[in-house]
């Protein structure tokens, strides 16, 4: 399902719940208690509507069977209420803030969404905080649950030793590469350039034109066509020198020329709650010559054959040339971000870096190629393959981690599981009448 979809769906749930609100005299029955919590008719059939709108198909009878996942969610907020378990509100602001900002995203802008529910941002917002206050509360409390839950190394044998063969993970290709990276060098007028850009922009700010306008036009970063708008961040979220600048801001106020690790900006403060703000700005990056573009593919491929001729090893010529920190002093070796390991499958490449390996042989170098950074800048580099392997069924000797984690994760369903259980017996718990003949998957919620 594409996002655009997947709003839809979500929008058009809301926009059905919204319609069933007048409807009190049915959907305002309490059907079910758990503790200190309710739960009412209006929650199942919107739950229903909201499967129905995104095409989800629970088995059996499905009011049955949201209402048991009701009954699950209450009996761990019921256990959070008693053990104390909170979230913040600036957490909870955070989560509302992420996802209005990708429903916006999805619709298009802010109006067309206020357009869309016949509401404003804040009173959508407003709608949303509960549920999403809860589903925090109710993840830290699984979390409370399971967190300290740990598996063997025999515990790990004897899971995998358990499993069927189709039961057991097809494990991708993934290669484990080492980089050495090269910034071009920007020369001063083409700094100079850029930051009299901005000053002009700036100047045209403050006599009176719409800084999203000008964002949208000039603008380098990748929330230019939502007017430089980036949403509300911490200040650890944002680049220092960013950070500052526009938690020094007044609202509506524009900053001077900015800094940053992304390049130059303007920034204008929206809003801000606290510690978070919000923020739009025009981001611009000073042109490379071409001639510096030669220039740093000529070194880095100089660098390439003294490697190949056994000049130098790869490991130290990262070490004195690369110009990535983080990279760099371990010898150039990579590290995923999204598994913090040194190991990538293809497709968590970057495109430029799939290109280039593509057809490379374990033990060889790139050739230098242009690819980007972390920060979106252009970055030079050439890339040794350290080992690749072969696309294979799961194995204790080569993907110990995959299967620690799996483990790891059924041990805690079973630890979470056998919780609920003893919770029940000791919880009150009373399901109405009208739902007295469900097939739950627990006996116990019926007492």
């Amino acid at each position: 399902m594409t996002g655009k979809s997947l709003l839809s769906t979500i929008l058009l749930a809301g926009t059905m719940l919204g319609g069933l609100s007048g409807q009190s005299f049915i959907l305002d029955r309490v059907v079910a208690v758990v503790g200190e919590f309710v739960i009412l008719q209006s929650d199942i059939e919107g739950a229903h509507l909201q499967n129905k709108a995104q095409g989800v198909s629970l088995p059996g009878d499905e009011k049955c069977a949201i209402l048991e996942n009701f009954l699950g969610e209450k009996l761990l907020l019921n256990q959070a209420k008693i053990d104390s378990i909170e979230v913040s509100e600036s957490s909870v602001e955070m989560e509302l803030d992420n996802r209005l900002s990708y429903f916006i995203s999805m619709i298009g802008s802010p109006e067309a969404l206020e357009d869309y529910f016949g509401k404003t941002i804040l009173e959508i917002k407003e709608d949303m905080r509960s549920s999403v206050r809860d589903a925090s509360i109710t993840r830290q409390m699984q979390s409370t649950i399971t967190g300290e839950v740990t598996v063997t190394p025999s515990e790990i044998q004897d899971y995998y030793n358990g499993l069927s063969r189709d039961s057991i993970p097809y494990i991708d290709s993934k290669v484990e590469l080492s980089q050495i990276v090269q910034y071009p060098p920007v020369d001063e007028a083409a700094i100079f350039e850029v930051k009299q850009t901005l000053l002009d922009l700036r100047r045209r700010i403050l006599d009176g034109q719409k800084f999203t306008t000008l964002a949208v036009l000039y603008s380098e970063g990748p929330s230019a066509s939502k007017g430089g708008e980036i949403g509300f961040m911490g200040k650890g979220e944002l680049d220092p020198e960013y950070a500052k600048a526009a938690f020094s801001l007044k609202e509506g106020g524009v900053s001077t020329i900015v800094e940053s690790s992304f390049g130059y900006h303007i920034i204008q403060l929206i809003e801000r709650r606290e510690e978070r703000v919000n923020t739009r700005h025009i981001l611009m990056k000073p042109k490379v010559k071409p001639e510096a573009i030669r220039a740093t593919t000529r070194k880095l491929d100089s660098i390439a054959k003294l490697v190949r001729t056994d000049s130098v090893t790869f490991d130290l010529a990262a070490r004195i040339y690369s110009e990535d920190k983080n990279t760099a002093v371990n010898g150039g070796i990579m590290v995923n971000p999204a598994t913090n390991t040194t190991t990538f499958t293809m497709d968590e490449l970057q495109p430029a870096e799939f290109i280039a390996l593509r057809d490379l042989k374990v033990g060889e170098i790139t050739e230098a190629f242009k690819s980007e950074d972390e920060n979106g800048k252009d970055v030079y580099k050439i890339i040794r393959l350290r080992n690749r392997s072969s696309p294979h069924r799961a194995n204790l000797k080569d993907d110990y981690m995959v299967l620690q984690e799996m483990a790891l994760g059924m041990k805690k369903q079973e630890v979470f599981q056998q919780w609920i259980d003893e919770k029940i017996e000791e919880t009150y718990v009373h399901v109405d009448n009208s739902f007295a003949g469900c097939q739950f998957s627990r006996k116990g919620w019926v007492k």
